[in-house]
């Protein structure tokens, strides 16, 4: 699954524009590498978000196979590390 559809099905972000816009701003890291919108997800990848002045870490543990999920699941599918 492409990061972008990922970070919206899981909720991460709240529409797939919004991660669109933070992978073009690049803002989000793909095992500590900036990525593009295209970038395939696997399971066990390690997703860091950095916000101005604090950061948010994600460890993949499953790919969705819906286009979304409700927010209440989100802990099946990430993990968030501190």
């Amino acid at each position: 699954m492409r990061i972008d559809k990922f970070l919206n099905a899981v909720n991460i972000t709240k529409r797939r524009a919004v991660a669109e816009d933070m992978l073009e701003h690049k803002v989000v890291f793909l095992n500590n590498i900036a990525v593009k919108k295209a970038k395939e997800v696997k399971i066990g990848d390690i997703i860091e978000i950095k916000y101005l002045e604090s950061s948010e870490k994600f460890k993949i543990l499953q790919i969705p196979t819906t286009k979304s999920t409700p927010k209440s699941k989100i802990d099946e599918y990430v993990q968030r590390i501190d």
